[in-house]
């Protein structure tokens, strides 16, 4: 029989491996420290904690299931009358650069974006420029980095930062979110001739937000209304809107923010849905 101290120790190690598994989905740490250089995997590996190989074979399991979620969602879509028509339907073309602007849930290893690129052809090129926790003020401030990137499409899922409450503060006013999100299309736009798509942030699970202990010690909310308020202005916008609410309904981690990737590849089919037509 094992003793208690030994099943401690399992527990504690499978605690520390699950942590070490969310922060490495969830944040890349050379977006945030690009004026220091290119950082090689083992300078990542050691900010992680963990060592090179371990480092690289997490990253590549994060591929394989994209490449499984891609699959899947491909076959979904073969089998589904008119679906398979509206993936073949979606514009993008080989030869055309793609970028992704975004907070969390377009950074996660395991996102959209990155299950979206394993569905396109040969030669569409793909930069997900997204950052865990960003804000539309944020992304604002890097529009220089954008418009180097000369992109010909923009995918833009951004505000679901801004309408985080500290205290029942928002982070970013409803005015300024929209007028942040306003300059950065336009100014994208005419720097570079991108053509702009717009996702709304997800739904939240309003129980598991109240229920996290991390948030309920720091004293953050979502509010869906403000969440709805954002996707109905983005919806409104004359550029092509995906609107992933419904998506996301049932579909978030623990803390009742973030998707599962089940709710990626939701979000996904919802923008070949969109897109498609």
């Amino acid at each position: 029989m094992r003793s208690h101290q030994n099943q401690h120790t399992d527990q504690t190690h499978q605690t520390h491996q699950a942590q070490a598994e969310r922060q490495l989905r969830f944040h890349q740490p050379e977006k945030l420290l690009r004026p220091l250089g290119a950082l090689d995997d083992q300078a990542l590996a050691a900010l992680f904690r963990t060592d090179v190989t371990d480092y690289r074979d997490r990253l590549k399991r994060f591929e394989e299931l994209n490449r499984e979620a891609a699959a899947g969602l491909a076959a979904d879509l073969a089998a589904a009358p008119g679906s398979a028509a509206r993936l073949a339907g979606l514009p993008f073309r080989p030869g055309q650069h793609l970028v992704a602007v975004g907070e969390s849930t377009t950074a996660d290893r395991l996102s959209w974006f990155e299950i979206l690129r394993h569905l396109l052809p040969d030669g569409v090129r793909c930069t997900n420029l997204a950052v865990t926790g960003s804000t539309t003020t944020q992304a604002l401030a890097q529009l220089p980095l954008l418009g180097f990137q000369r992109p010909d499409w923009v995918l833009c899922m951004l505000g679901g930062n801004d309408v985080q409450r500290l205290d029942g503060t928002p982070l970013v006013t409803p005015d300024e979110t929209r007028r942040n999100l306003l300059t950065l299309r336009d100014l994208t736009v005419r720097r570079t001739g991108a053509r702009w798509i717009w996702l709304t942030p997800t739904g939240v699970d309003a129980d598991r937000i109240e229920r996290y202990e991390h948030f309920r010690r720091a004293g953050l909310s979502w509010s869906g209304a403000d969440l709805d308020a954002l996707a109905d202005f983005l919806c409104s916008q004359p550029e092509p809107a995906v609107d992933t609410r419904s998506a996301a309904q049932g579909r978030h981690e623990p803390d009742g923010v973030h998707l599962t990737p089940a709710g990626q590849r939701a979000v996904t089919a919802a923008l070949i849905d969109t897109l498609g037509r």
